[in-house]
């Protein structure tokens, strides 16, 4: 069956690099529009970028504009997420998700056609 597998998680000081990959099963992604998505405790998701399925196309939502860049590999049935210049406030569970159009308002990550179980990532010193 379809999968999302995200892993790169990690424990990171402020000012830190991480990069986060999500390894797809069961489907195709050079098909589908791959999105990521963070969550904080309490809180509902929040969209942060989306990558065509060409992989020409990116956005990014303003919060992590300049720090976060979304790249693929369809080859690899993979996405990633190079993180940059992490901030406490960049601590949450990331998730990766795939739809057929971008989709950048969201009120849960079921909205997704696929979407896979998440990695955390903590941002402290």
């Amino acid at each position: 069956q379809a999968q999302l597998v995200e892993s790169g998680g990690d424990l990171v000081q402020p000012g830190g690099s991480l990069r986060l990959s999500c390894a797809a099963s069961g489907f195709a992604i050079k098909f589908w529009y791959m999105h990521w998505v963070r969550q904080r405790p309490g809180e509902g998701p929040e969209w942060i970028s989306v990558i065509a399925p060409g992989g020409r196309n990116l956005q990014y939502a303003d919060s992590v504009e300049g720090r976060f860049t979304i790249s693929r590999d369809n080859t690899e049935n993979t996405v990633y997420l190079q993180m940059d210049h992490l901030e406490p406030e960049d601590t949450a569970q990331y998730y990766c998700a795939a739809f057929s159009v971008p989709l950048i308002r969201i009120i849960s990550l079921n909205e997704y056609t696929y979407w896979g179980r998440g990695t955390q990532v903590t941002v402290s010193s």
